[in-house]
């Protein structure tokens, strides 16, 4: 599907100058551009089963490419995760326990209002203010090793699941707060705090795990728009180049790798449901 999209990768090399039809068909040749498409799909296949992602239209390899974008956009997607869980829950928890109070409908709004805005609005807004008003830190990623010039593009990034968290979590504690255990808990005496983790959050968080297991593999290839607002050398970045030069081998590469995050994502949810519900565990 990729290579029958229009554009030629080959006369991309050239930009603006006059392409040499000679070295044009040169490369395509060495490249197997020049096969059927379902001999070079075969022909993909077959490297992709010994670990071998294939080379861009330049003659270099695609995991030489992943191996440098795709820590940038682990660290980043790291950094928004722990910011949409941590903030995420602890919102959601506390307009659970307030729910119909000032607290609750004020993080409703706040919530809506973050998931009403996009994405490049968010971004543009976030660093106008904080890197070129405030000067709090850069406006764009000058070192993608310092954590610290991260933090603008991965709050940007985990703005969005921010607000769904806190609202699953909102609903989830405040259908858990009726239910019959919590009642018996408060009935037999136990401590408040001793009732609010380890029985409320503990059980609540089941379908909150469901959706941050999922949103790892969205934080990864979704980062497309936040890291070319904050010029991030990530796997955004990466990807949305290869779409604009039709660079097959990186696009399929890339989405090779997303696709076992998504996986390994999955049976790590799949683990933590035992952890959360005993009643999983013994079954």
């Amino acid at each position: 599907m990729v290579n029958v999209l229009p554009g030629d990768p080959v006369r991309a090399l050239w930009g603006d100058k006059p392409p040499d039809p000679a070295q044009m068909e040169a490369i395509r040749h060495q490249r197997g551009l020049d096969l059927p498409l379902w001999q070079q799909y075969l022909h993909y296949m077959k490297n992709l089963a010994v670990g071998d992602l294939g080379t861009n239209i330049g003659g270099r390899p695609v995991g030489d490419i992943l191996s440098q974008a795709f820590p940038v956009t682990v660290r980043l997607a790291l950094l928004a995760f722990g910011i949409e869980m941590i903030l995420g829950i602890a919102l959601g928890m506390l307009a659970g326990v307030r729910r119909g109070r000032v607290v609750d409908n004020l993080i409703l709004v706040f919530t809506l209002l973050v998931i009403s805005v996009p994405v490049f609005v968010l971004g543009y807004i976030v660093q106008t203010v904080f890197g070129l008003q405030l000067k709090w830190t850069e406006p764009t990623v000058q070192d993608a090793t310092d954590i610290t010039q991260l933090i603008l593009p991965a709050l940007v990034l985990g703005s969005l699941s921010l607000a769904y968290v806190a609202r699953l979590t909102r609903t989830s504690i405040a259908e858990n707060l009726r239910a019959d255990y919590i009642r018996t808990a408060v009935a037999k005496g136990l401590p408040k705090s001793r009732i609010m983790t380890r029985h409320l959050l503990r059980n609540s968080l089941i379908p909150v795990v469901t959706f941050l297991g999922t949103d790892i593999g969205t934080l990864m290839g979704g980062a497309v728009v936040t890291e070319g607002i904050f010029n991030v050398p990530g796997v955004g970045n990466t990807l949305y180049d290869a779409l604009a030069r039709r660079e097959g081998q990186v696009i399929v590469g890339t989405v090779t790798i997303l696709v076992l995050v998504y996986l390994a994502a999955s049976l790590i949810v799949d683990l933590l449901y035992a952890v959360l519900d005993p009643r999983i565990r013994y079954a």
